[in-house]
């Protein structure tokens, strides 16, 4: 006898999209501003953080959008809803950071061995307008509940730090004839930005693999099912992702004892109850008979 139960207690918040309109807003503005103003200054640095910061542009506008679509019903289209949605986004971002980060790769290079003089006066009023922006983004989404806002706020935490960093290098450039910290400082934002991408890329080849999520314990999940009285055994135990916050597990438990569906209910919650403290948001548990032959192929 198979039982379904879906976590009614688990939805987003519709508040927190706000904030990451709010803050997305204000990141494309910025952008713009930025882009523009490194073409100006001749500052491979400040297109190297437009890039960066035009790829925060674009995970606030998808993060914005499907946590939007992340709120709608599942339908006969997908029948565990559309959670998922914000893997594609995730990927869309990726590849754009990508191609963008070997351009400005491609870009970089040759500036290390000839360096050009950027106009440093203007990197460091683009650099202190980027600190005060980005800051007000982060400051925004810090006020915020959802785990989303929390997630985009640290992002655009490390936007805040790249700033800092352009802008003590076009201090230092301003006093000194250093044009080659311009390069460098390109080439470390570019780099860290293609770190980000195989980390993001990884963790969502994880999730369309099926991969157990992180943090989830599938060995203390087995151990906790496998204790419980009135258990003989457990198998064919699955967890998985939806989009890397909500989680799935599909068991079948074998009983003790031939017990009827009435007889089932206390146990039943208690699982699901604790399946809660595990980090599982959705489970479906089968229950079968110490006599029962499993009609699954990898039972």
């Amino acid at each position: 006898m198979a039982e379904h139960h879906h976590d009614h207690g688990h939805h987003h918040n519709h508040h927190g999209t706000g904030n990451i309109k709010v803050a997305f807003f204000l990141n494309l503005a910025f952008t713009i501003i930025e882009i523009i103003g490194g073409l100006f200054t001749n500052s491979m640095a400040i297109l190297s953080d437009a890039l960066h910061d035009l790829g925060d542009s674009i995970s606030l506008g998808l993060s914005w959008y499907f946590q939007k679509v992340s709120q709608k019903h599942k339908d006969k289209k997908y029948s565990y809803g559309y959670k998922r949605f914000s893997l594609v986004g995730a990927l869309v971002n990726s590849v754009i950071l990508f191609v963008g980060s070997i351009f400005i790769l491609t870009e970089t290079i040759p500036r290390i061995y000839n360096p050009q003089t950027p106009d440093a006066l203007g990197m460091i009023w683009l650099a202190v307008l980027g600190v005060i922006i980005n800051g007000a983004a982060v400051f925004r989404l810090k006020k915020g509940e959802s785990i989303n806002e929390k997630v985009v706020s640290l992002h655009l935490l490390e936007d805040v730090l790249g700033w800092v960093a352009v802008l003590i290098g076009a201090i230092v450039m301003y006093f000194y004839d250093l044009p080659i910290i311009d390069p460098l400082l390109s080439l470390g934002i570019a780099c860290f930005i293609l770190f980000n991408v195989f980390k993001n890329l990884k963790s969502v080849f994880k999730i369309i693999m099926q991969g157990v999520p992180q943090d989830t314990n599938q060995k203390k999940i087995k151990s906790f099912l496998e204790d419980l009285d009135g258990v003989e055994n457990i198998h064919d135990l699955h967890i998985w992702s939806m989009d890397g916050q909500y989680n799935v597990l599909t068991v079948h438990i074998v009983t003790q004892e031939n017990l009827q569906m009435e007889a089932l209910v206390p146990l039943k919650q208690k699982i699901h109850k604790e399946l809660k403290t595990y980090g599982i948001n959705h489970a479906t548990l089968e229950f079968e008979t110490k006599d029962e032959k499993c009609v699954l192929e990898d039972c």
